[in-house]
């Protein structure tokens, strides 16, 4: 894959992303945050599992499973928080404030991995977050669920960061995307049963949502992502995934 090829990509992945947004704000209305992430994230894992049987055995080293663990456990965090930050923002706000990732991502690049950012990047990503913040016609408030979205966009630029170093690496991205799916659930839906509200009939009212959340924002926008990383870097790839705030402001004013 060429990286122009993986750019590309990356901006299908922003879409999907970016409409998904709304569908993680109504979800809400059936489902407590832990148990919609539970529930997606099985959803997209049992997608993606199949396909791991394409793909080469996983090395015995002990580094790769450190690896692996490090990605797939600041995924879980990642997108955890980000469906909490929907109980408290609107999916304006909390678009705009997970896009911070994309100035994040290149410092923790760069702090990590020794991967300095050029000029051109580091003016693309500040110009990118303004933009994002005119587009959402200026916060409209600054509390719990804007600040969790900040905490999910610092998580998702480490996981950046390490997905891309583990991508170049390894090359399995159909394992690390089930490992990343599963896990997340496997730690979010009891967490769900204990304290939220997961039952059979709240989760068949969250149907659409949920397919929404799970085939196109799970399966398939973090399985490109997780492919595309390993021809183009961490910090090219936020810029262009930060696109997914054009796509959730132009949702949420359609639906």
């Amino acid at each position: 894959m060429s990286k122009v090829t993986a750019n590309l990509l990356l901006l299908f992945a922003a879409a999907l992303w970016g409409f998904g947004n709304v569908a993680q704000k109504t979800v809400l209305d059936h489902l407590d945050a832990l148990s919609a992430v539970g529930l997606r994230c099985l959803i997209g894992g049992l997608l993606v599992l199949p396909f791991v049987l394409t793909e080469r055995r996983a090395p015995a080293d002990s580094a790769h499973s450190s690896s692996l663990a490090r990605v797939v456990v600041l995924f879980a965090i990642s997108i955890m928080l980000q469906q909490l930050c929907y109980l408290g923002a609107s999916v304006t706000n909390a678009s705009f404030f997970v896009s911070t990732a994309t100035v994040i991502t290149p410092l923790a690049a760069w702090l990590l991995m020794g991967e300095r950012p050029k000029a051109g990047l580091v003016t693309a990503a500040g110009s990118t977050v303004m933009g994002c913040l005119l587009l959402s016609g200026g916060i409209t408030g600054f509390g719990a669920g804007e600040l969790t979205a900040l905490l999910s966009a610092g998580c998702y630029a480490l996981w950046t960061v390490e997905l891309g170093r583990h991508m170049h690496a390894y090359a399995r991205p159909f394992t690390a995307a089930a490992a990343q799916f599963l896990a997340a659930a496997a730690i979010a839906l009891p967490l769900g049963a204990v304290q939220g509200n997961l039952s059979l009939s709240a989760a068949s009212e969250a149907g659409p949502e949920l397919v929404v959340l799970g085939v196109f924002s799970t399966a398939a926008a973090f399985g490109i992502q997780t492919a595309a990383l390993r021809f183009t870097s961490a910090s090219h790839a936020a810029v262009i995934v930060s696109v997914e705030s054009v796509f959730g402001a132009l949702g949420a004013a359609i639906f």
